[in-house]
Order: C-alpha cells, then sequence, then structure tokens
C-alpha cells in the first residue's frame, strides 16, 4: 500500500463548520499500515493500535479521489472498484497533474468487500481509454489506524510491471459512526409523517409510517413499540427518543422488509447493513455523490463513445453472469481474494469468430463437416509453433496483452530463461507463491488450479445454470469404464483455465492415484461462449484424461484433464500407484485454454458456499490453486476458514 508523506488538502470536503456533513463523519484513521513485503509500500510506517474490529466492519465510507501527479500531460479520469460496484470522476483538463475532488459513499459490509482498487486511465482513445496506473487499498487497514491527516497519497503502479511507478494520486477516507447512521435514517423517514412539522409524533401519524412499510407483525406491535418511546405518557413523542428506540428495535426484529427507494427486499439477518442501504438510496441524487455509479468494472466506467454506442445497439453488454445467446461480449469473473468483478480479456475477433461457430445451428453444422479435423490439426500446427525458437518473441506480446493479470514477480525462472513461448506457456512459479490452505487437513479439498471456478453440488445443478449441452451427463464425461453409480449424482467442480493463467494444474485432495483413462474426441474451445452453446457438448466430446484417486475423507475422486483448442497435449508428472498430498503438481496443459473437472461421490463434500451462491448465478469465481475449495462430510476440521486477503493471485 504506497503512500508518501500526508498532506492536507483544504478541496477534500472538510469543513471547519461542526454541523457540515464531514464533520460528522467519525474519523478512524487514514495511515495504511503495509503488509510486509507489499509491492505497494515506499515507506516503513510505525505501527498503530487498532480502534475497529473486522468483525464490526459495517458502515458507509466517504471515499474522496482528489488528485493525481502524473508522468505526462493527457485528460484523464479515475475509476474506484468494491466488491461488484464501480463508479467513475469526470474527465480532466489536458494536465500532468489532474484534480478530481470527486467523492462517493461506499457500502461496507459485515464480512464482505474492503479491498478498494482505484485505477486511472488516459482519455485519448476514441473507442477504448487506456489504463495507466492502479493502486489498491484495503480499507479495513485504513480505517482502522490511527492518524490525524485527511489525505493520503498513493503510489500508482504500472498494469505491466508491479514493481514500477507511474504517478501517485492523493485520496482521502472516512467512515460514518453506524450508531449514528441509523439514528440520521430514522430521523429522515420518520419526518416524512411529521405532518405538522413540530418535531413530534403522535400514534395516528406513527401508525401511517408502519401501515406503508407493509410489515404485519410491526403493524400489530406498533402501538406497544410507540408507548415504549412515549415515557412521559402526553401522547406525543420526539423524533430524537423515537430514531433511538425503533434503531435498536430494527437490530432485534426488522420493522422494513424492503427498501422504500429501490424496493430490494432486505436481508432480516443483518438490519445494520439495510439501514445502511436505506441510506444509500436516499442520498441518491442529493448532490452530494459526485462520481457516476452504475458499473460492474473499471474497463466498464473508462469506455470510450463507440462502446458506449454499441451498448445502445445492443451489439455489447455488461452483465453478472453470462448469457447463453450471442450478447456475451463480456466475461465477468468474481475475484474471490479480492472480492470484486473483474473482466477476462480476450480478443474481439476470437469472440466474434466463437459466437459464430457455436452460437449457431449453421456454424456446428460446419463442424459437423470436416472443421473438427481442422481445429485438430490447427492445434497441433499451433503446438509445434510455440515450441519454436522463434516462438519466445511472442513472449512480450503476450504479456503487454495481457497486463494486470500476469504477476511477473511469481514466476520461478527470469523472462531471458525460456526459450521458447511454450516453455513460458507452463512456466513454474515460486515455490511460496500459492500457499495450500490447511496443509495438514486432508479432509479439507483445494482448488487444483489458477482458474475460473464453478461448483454445483450435482449434475442437475450444473444443467441448469451452466452447461448447456443436451447430451451432458456424468457417464459421458468419466467414460463407460471409469463412470460408477457413486458418481452419478456427486459434486461437480469446473476448474477453467484462461491462456493468461498460471497452467500447472495440482491435486484437490490427497490420496492414491488408481488408473488413468485416456478418452480421444474433438477439440472445441473451453470458453463458457462454447460451454453455454446448445449445439454442442464441449466437456462430452472433446479429448480427455480421466484419473481416479483414492482418498480416506473423499472416497474415490475424478480428476478429468480437458484439452481444447490449441492444447494438443495433456503432459502428467505423475503415475498410477502414487500416493500424492494436495496442492502437489499433477501436470500441465500446452498453449491455450484448457479445463479440469472434478466429480465427487455423492454426499461426500460440502463445497464452499460462496463457491456455490456465485454458481447458482452462473458467476465464476476467480481462484488461485491451494484455496480452499470444501469439506469433507465424513469428517470436518475444526479450523476457521482461511483468510483469502493474504493469499497470492
Amino acid at each position: 500500500m504506497g503512500h508518501g508523506n500526508s498532506k492536507s488538502d483544504s478541496s477534500s470536503g472538510d469543513s471547519a463548520d461542526g454541523n457540515s456533513k464531514s464533520s460528522r463523519m467519525r474519523r478512524l484513521g487514514r495511515r495504511l499500515r503495509p503488509r510486509p513485503n507489499s509491492r505497494h509500500s515506499r515507506h516503513s510506517s510505525s505501527s498503530h493500535s487498532k480502534i475497529l474490529k473486522e468483525e464490526d466492519f459495517a458502515g458507509i465510507a466517504l471515499i474522496r479521489i482528489i488528485s493525481a501527479e502524473m508522468k505526462f500531460k493527457d485528460k484523464w479520469l479515475a475509476c474506484i472498484s468494491l466488491g461488484e460496484q464501480t463508479f467513475r470522476t469526470h474527465v480532466s483538463d489536458q494536465t500532468d497533474k489532474p484534480t478530481w475532488n470527486s467523492g462517493r459513499k461506499l457500502l461496507l459490509e459485515r464480512h464482505g468487500a474492503h479491498l478498494a482498487r482505484i485505477s486511472v486511465f488516459e482519455t485519448n482513445r476514441l473507442s477504448r481509454n487506456n489504463l495507466i496506473g492502479y493502486c489498491e487499498i484495503d480499507l479495513l487497514e485504513f480505517l482502522c489506524q490511527d492518524s490525524s491527516s485527511d489525505t493520503e497519497v498513493f503510489d500508482l503502479l504500472d498494469p505491466s510491471s508491479a514493481s514500477t511507478i507511474v504517478g501517485c494520486i492523493s485520496i482521502s477516507c472516512c467512515i460514518e459512526d453506524p450508531v449514528e447512521t441509523e439514528k440520521t435514517f430514522v430521523r429522515r423517514i420518520l419526518s416524512i409523517v411529521d405532518y405538522n412539522e413540530d418535531g413530534e409524533l403522535s400514534l395516528t401519524e406513527f401508525s401511517d409510517l408502519i401501515d406503508a412499510f407493509g410489515n404485519k407483525l410491526a403493524a400489530e406491535k406498533k402501538e406497544e413499540i410507540f408507548k415504549q418511546a412515549d415515557r412521559n405518557g402526553d401522547g406525543v413523542v420526539s423524533l430524537d427518543e423515537l430514531a433511538t428506540l425503533l434503531a435498536i428495535q430494527n437490530e432485534k426484529e426488522p420493522i422494513i422488509n424492503c427498501c422504500p427507494v429501490c424496493g430490494e427486499v432486505l436481508k432480516v439477518s443483518d438490519g445494520l447493513n439495510n439501514m445502511i442501504h436505506m441510506t444509500l438510496c436516499f442520498d441518491e441524487g442529493t448532490g452530494n455523490q459526485v462520481m457516476t455509479g452504475g458499473f460492474l468494472t473499471d474497463k466498464e466506467a473508462s469506455s470510450g463513445w463507440m462502446f458506449k454506442l454499441s451498448e445502445w445497439a445492443h451489439f455489447s453488454t455488461f452483465d453478472i453472469g453470462l448469457r447463453s445467446g450471442s450478447s456475451a461480449s463480456h466475461i465477468l469473473v468474481y475475484d474471490r481474494r479480492k472480492k470484486r468483478l473483474v473482466e477476462e480479456i480476450i480478443d474481439r475477433k476470437i469472440v466474434l469468430s466463437m459466437r459464430a461457430i457455436y452460437q449457431s445451428k449453421f456454424g456446428l453444422g460446419l463442424m459437423d463437416n470436416g472443421a473438427k479435423e481442422i481445429l485438430r490439426s490447427l492445434s497441433e500446427k499451433q503446438g509445434k509453433k510455440m515450441d519454436s525458437a522463434e516462438s519466445a518473441k511472442e513472449i512480450p506480446n503476450f504479456i503487454e496483452f495481457f497486463k494486470d493479470q500476469i504477476n511477473m514477480d511469481e514466476i520461478k525462472y527470469p523472462l531471458e530463461q525460456f526459450k521458447t513461448f511454450n516453455e513460458f506457456f507452463i512456466r513454474e512459479l515460486k515455490p511460496a507463491a500459492r500457499p495450500i490452505a490447511f496443509v495438514e487437513c486432508d479432509d479439507i479439498a483445494v482448488c487444483a488450479a489458477d482458474c475460473r471456478l464453478m461448483a454445483f453440488n450435482s449434475t442437475a445443478d450444473s444443467i441448469r445454470c451452466w452447461i448447456k449441452g443436451r447430451k451432458f451427463s456424468i457417464q459421458g464425461l468419466l467414460g463407460n469404464e471409469t463412470c460408477s453409480s457413486e458418481f452419478a449424482n456427486g459434486a461437480l467442480v469446473i476448474f477453467r483455465l484462461a491462456p493468461q493463467d498460471y497452467h500447472r494444474f495440482h491435486f484437490p485432495v490427497s490420496g492414491t492415484i488408481e488408473k488413468f483413462i485416456e478418452i480421444p474426441g474433438c477439440l472445441y474451445t473451453v470458453n463458457p461462449i462454447a460451454v453455454n452453446s446448445k449445439y454442442c457438448n464441449v466437456f462430452t466430446e472433446n479429448k480427455r484424461v480421466v484419473s481416479i484417486i483414492s482418498t480416506e475423507h473423499f472416497g474415490k475422486v475424478a480428476f478429468v484433464a480437458i484439452g481444447a483448442t490449441m492444447v494438443g497435449s495433456i503432459n502428467f508428472s505423475r503415475k498410477e500407484g502414487d500416493y500424492v498430498k494436495k496442492g502437489d503438481e499433477f501436470g500441465y496443459f500446452s498453449f491455450g485454454g484448457s479445463t479440469v473437472i472434478c466429480v465427487f461421490e455423492k454426499d461426500s463434500i460440502k463445497i464452499d458456499e460462496d463457491l456455490l451462491e456465485n454458481s447458482a448465478r452462473s458467476l465464476e469465481t476467480l481462484v488461485s490453486v491451494g484455496m480452499q475449495l470444501g469439506v469433507s462430510v465424513k469428517k470436518q476440521c475444526n479450523m476457521a476458514p482461511p483468510n483469502f486477503r493474504n493469499l497470492s493471485l
């Protein structure tokens, strides 16, 4: 978390007026305490005592992007992403020192996202603005430190090389006291029915408010609640008295079932987050929030006018969860560690060709008329090309195209050591780059690859949410030789590797390899556009190798390595009869994206809830090797879940 010397800025929105909104904010500290070996830190910082616990991390944060200093002149815009929401500033003037002074209130949820990403774009492109620098701010650390400074300065890192600093940006952040948030909201909503505006409510006025919420249970108790506030028995209560009472009552038993502004159904389990949600909705359109919202990723927020034109014409779309039709122009995945949406980078020409082939009967008709053999031949030729010494010239271009998605600091060997493109593609990582969750607990399964993951409790769930092929089945996937009744309704986990990913796959469980079965087949792409096609069955028609692992805690686990377009070979580093530990390397794929599928016996694993919830939304989860996948149903390890903020991706 890089920051320079703190400096005050009168444009940050603070005021000496004690009644101003900013002065009512409780400043919980703004100075970051850098984590050990943090790439973002320029200066060391003395430790500060925490005054906010992680379990209490809930409220409304006001983040203000003040200004930046860049290395060249241009027109600039900045975006902030947190969870599944992104906001952007206005575009600055032509300068190397842009000033935005743009603020936004953000919802901080208990156990929710708290790693905010600030991205800075140059805007001299017509269709696509160029990402120049970024920084990531852990809001929990940011707000847990004691400091008198109003502003922090963060290094902006080059997305192509995290060790290169391209500028700096000034940020201020403060959090509103949750108790004051509740009281303020209740005062605002009660004032709606204070018909004579005398600052007091009669029972009739209060009843009108409760009836408007539509909560029958609360309607039955409204007189009881009112009497608790009417301590002197004069038939009226002040707004402050009633606000305090309702805030307490809403924590015990919420009286508002849905947000009066946006209509969203509120979670019964968390009254504080509900109150904060409604406060943010009421604040919309008041002029207090300068940054523009409604975006899912910073790439969407930064897009130029040509993208907006294509959106208007329905040629492209940003949406959570992949659609099965031709509108699947942008693939969004949920980064598990950082708890936010990110866009998968795919060449636009490839997207168009995949739509033409896999999303139409005509395209798949070409496949049936010989194109399958063309794909196999193309993959073999491309594989040979990527093994040639000349292919090493493609490595820098590949890294540049996928900048911000390949961490060069994790690679075991320097770039000059790779003599061919394939040597770089199957690169090894440094030993500590992928920590294994609960490495000594064999009853906890882990993720098998750096990938986009989909997890389902049964085959039926996977077909309903993700796999649209007409003939997909576990028997078709595993083949007659390895398929057994235990796998028929078992859990299914799909690990999809994209070209930019680390392409070695690892064991998700500990056990003994019983056998390998090779199944010949096609080389369709494993991109979701093809997987979601109604006209082909990618997983049951592609070339694949099925291995059966016998385990103590999960029974038998089927591990299926699937080839794809440009992936002609699947290479294994272990053999039949080997005993393996979870997290050990199992093999690798050559050039191209590919997929691993694990099938567990029925009722043998309890998959982590966050993975299942995302999958039910047709939303892939970005994970890395060694992250927790699930726990054995037979014997569960008594350990806390891992902290994904400390894992590297």
